[in-house]
């Protein structure tokens, strides 16, 4: 008698050997199923060269997988013995199984396909959600399509699917001032699909595809949504509300500068010509090039009002900004009257791109702009007042010295000669120019800080008129030293050029003193009133911990030979931390800047950190083989520094770039050559940068240090003259009897 078989699955079954085909066998009008000459990979195990693949167009082989699944569908083929001779898929000697897969590792397409079934086996139900272990299944047309058997199943499922529904946006989505969704929150529609298929129920592609959303919203809502989350990156949106319904009608006037009278830094000089008119045609330009699709105040004008704040103040490259700027510049130009060399090109593609700006700009161009652009700067800068509180009686602005940029443009394009020219250069003089392409370069490379004008300066300007509508328009010129010129190293125009080329948190600081001033309470050295030497030096710097800048004015002696004799230059040291007494390089990062007469910024290389070198002689001094140097240092080495300065600070020796790797390569000093400059200083400087906590921290440290100096000079009178301590008895003693065991009493 049989033995009835046991209940249970059946035992798995060994899959089919593959039949012995080679590619030549093949017929390339035979196209093999989903695989053809638009597929990523134009090779398989059936047909390693890809001959048959290649001559298999997508058409051909959608023909012959509709035909395979008429077959399979009317019960004439299995689907096994169809995916083991006909697919080209590595799946294939599985029988078109391709096994367990998780979310992510296929395809979208397919992976949105197979979450769209109906069904799906019961013991599918006890999974946990996320996984996809699909299983063998049988020949049943209803069951078949839950298998996922290889390349060719998946096109025969796509093209048994329906084409996706649109999809439907909502509204929370995309709005910024809603808190952003996360992937996995309840109310997400792929869990909702995931939770269902896990229970067994049924969800279908429309049921996925579904928002909370009642309709599609207009392209126009879409577009504005898109306008709103990036203009939100810049400005609040509800403070960009607020300066829209306040400036809608008067753009231009928003957008102008507070109204004020300028003057060079010269008593006897004058502002450059058509330069009051040029700044009163600023807010009309940005008005005109950038927001002219405002023209109401309701949903149609806050939309190209967005469009025109994103053109001026999204993130984009720092050459795109500064084409911005020029646009700008131009515009004010042509309706001023003032020279300019500057043309604008729009696309010839007609895609609605910015443009190209193209021309050249002179010496006198070159600096009106930046005068332009420190004037953009101060009117965010400088602290308000009430609307009537000066009246007429506001004193003339003085602009700051923007010589020393105009020259770093002009010998950095070529234009000017690296010689002893450029200490009686003038602007005004005229000259040779430099494109605009030159011009880009040397921003890019100096003043970075000139691509973020234009942005700063329309947020500044609708921060304000939504502040204090009232009194924006007044900016107080009490605290910026307007009728005295700059007395100290660190001039306005020098530490607004420190801040064009700076990145980082103390680019604000030296812009606020660009436009009201250096606070002197932050000047912790000046040579000219505490006097010259490292150690009057160190005494008022000790203990500073934050960041300084160390500013040297000198000159070159008659005989020097590699610099123009009787000429004053100036350098700078820019350091992120304090001071320290070592006779080693310590730090960690710093600039070096050339100031005067030509405006540089060399920043570190990153192969040494040989940034600061500050030793003094101790007080009881020590024989050494070689003693170190006592000294001010910045790179190179020790005795082949870059910059030193003696310690009588009396003498300063500048050295080529070669001997120095850490900091990178620049001249400092017009004219340099290669050998060694050793000058005489005239004025040094030290600035704190700390703010008011780092001065704090330094009073504390110098109290301290007062009490135990004070501890050190006191002494006892009482036991000053007794024999019993004097040294004189002690060595008595020891010569007396050297070897008696002695205790000192106390």
């Amino acid at each position: 008698m049989a033995t009835p078989p046991a209940s249970g699955p059946a035992p798995a079954t060994r899959p089919p050997q593959l039949p012995q085909t080679s590619a030549a066998a093949r017929s390339p009008r035979r196209p093999a199923p989903a695989t053809h000459e638009g597929s990523r990979r134009k090779a398989s195990w059936r047909d390693p060269e890809g001959v048959a693949i290649s001559a298999t167009t997508r058409d051909d082989a959608a023909d012959l997988a509709r035909a395979l699944r008429e077959k399979i569908v009317a019960g004439e083929r299995k689907f096994e013995d169809v995916a083991t001779e006909e697919s080209d898929c590595n799946s294939a000697k599985r029988g078109g199984d391709l096994g367990p897969f998780e979310r992510g590792k296929m395809q979208k397409a397919f992976e949105k396909a197979v979450l769209a079934l109906k069904t799906l086996p019961a013991y599918r139900k006890q999974q946990p959600i996320g996984s996809r272990n699909l299983a063998p299944f049988s020949n049943n047309p209803a069951t078949y399509a839950h298998r996922p058997p290889g390349l060719l199943f998946v096109l025969l499922l796509l093209l048994s699917l329906p084409p996706p529904p649109p999809p439907r946006i909502s509204r929370s989505r995309f709005s910024p001032t809603s808190p952003p969704s996360t992937p996995f929150s309840s109310s997400s529609p792929q869990r909702h699909a995931d939770t269902a298929t896990a229970c067994g129920g049924d969800v279908s592609p429309a049921t996925m595809g579904a928002s909370s959303s009642t309709g599609n919203p207009s392209p126009e809502a879409h577009e504005q949504r898109e306008q709103e989350t990036l203009a939100s990156a810049s400005l609040a949106l509800p403070l960009l509300r607020a300066a829209f319904s306040r400036s809608a009608d008067s753009l231009a006037e928003a957008l102008s500068p507070p109204p004020a009278a300028f003057r060079s830094d010269s008593p006897s000089a004058v502002p450059p010509p058509h330069f009051h008119d040029l700044l009163a045609r600023i807010g009309p330009a940005i008005a005109s090039l950038y927001f002219s699709d405002v023209d109401s105040a309701g949903d149609a004008g806050w939309l190209g009002f967005l469009r025109g704040f994103n053109r001026c103040c999204a993130r984009m490259p720092a050459s795109q900004s500064l084409a911005l700027l020029l646009r700008v510049y131009a515009a004010a130009c042509a309706d001023a009257g003032a020279p300019c060399g500057l043309q604008f090109h729009p696309d010839e593609d007609g895609a609605g791109g910015e443009g190209k700006v193209v021309g050249e700009l002179a010496p006198g161009e070159i600096a009106v702009l930046l005068c332009m652009c420190w004037v953009m700067a101060w009117s965010g800068a400088a602290p308000r007042v009430s609307g009537g509180q000066e009246g007429d009686k506001r004193e003339p602005m003085v602009l700051p010295d923007v010589t020393h940029l105009v020259l770093s443009a002009l010998v950095l394009a070529g234009a000017v000669a690296d010689d002893a020219g450029v200490w009686g250069w003038e602007a005004s003089g005229g000259g040779k120019g430099v494109t605009v392409q030159e011009f880009t370069s040397w921003v890019l490379s100096t003043a970075a800080g000139l691509g973020n004008c234009l942005s700063r300066y329309v947020q500044e300007r609708f921060r304000s008129c939504t502040a204090d509508p009232a009194g924006e328009r007044s900016v107080s010129t009490g605290n910026t030293s307007s009728c005295t010129p700059d007395v100290y190293l660190l001039t306005r125009g020098r530490a607004w050029a420190i801040s064009l080329s700076l990145r980082n948190t103390l680019s604000e600081k030296f812009l606020s003193a660009s436009v009201i001033g250096m606070d002197t309470e932050d000047l912790l050295y000046r040579s000219s009133v505490h006097g010259k030497g490292l150690s009057r030096f160190w005494s008022c710097v000790e203990g500073y911990k934050g960041p300084v800048l160390i500013l040297l004015s000198a000159y070159s002696s008659s005989s020097g030979q590699n610099v123009d004799a009787d000429r004053r230059w100036g350098i700078g040291i820019l350091t992120e931390e304090g001071l320290e007494n070592k006779d080693t390089f310590y730090g960690s990062s710093g600039f070096l800047c050339s100031t005067y007469p030509i405006f540089r910024m060399i920043p570190p290389s990153g192969k040494e950190k040989n940034f600061i070198y500050c030793h003094m002689h101790p007080q009881i001094r020590v024989y050494g083989a070689k003693p170190k140097p006592a000294g001010l240092g910045f790179g190179g080495t020790n005795g082949n520094e870059r910059i030193f300065l003696d310690e009588d600070f009396s003498k300063l020796t500048v050295r080529h770039h070669a001997v120095d790797k850490t900091y990178q390569h620049g001249f400092l000093i017009p004219n340099q050559g290669y050998l060694h400059v050793e000058a005489s200083v005239l004025d040094v400087e030290v600035w704190g940068l700390g703010g008011e906590a780092m001065r704090r921290q330094q009073d504390v440290y110098k109290k301290r240090e007062d009490i135990f100096s004070e501890q050190r000079r006191k002494v006892d009178l009482k036991t000053f003259g007794n024999w019993e301590d004097s040294p004189e008895k002690m060595m008595m003693d020891m010569i007396s009897d050297r070897n008696a065991v002695r205790r000192e009493d106390r």
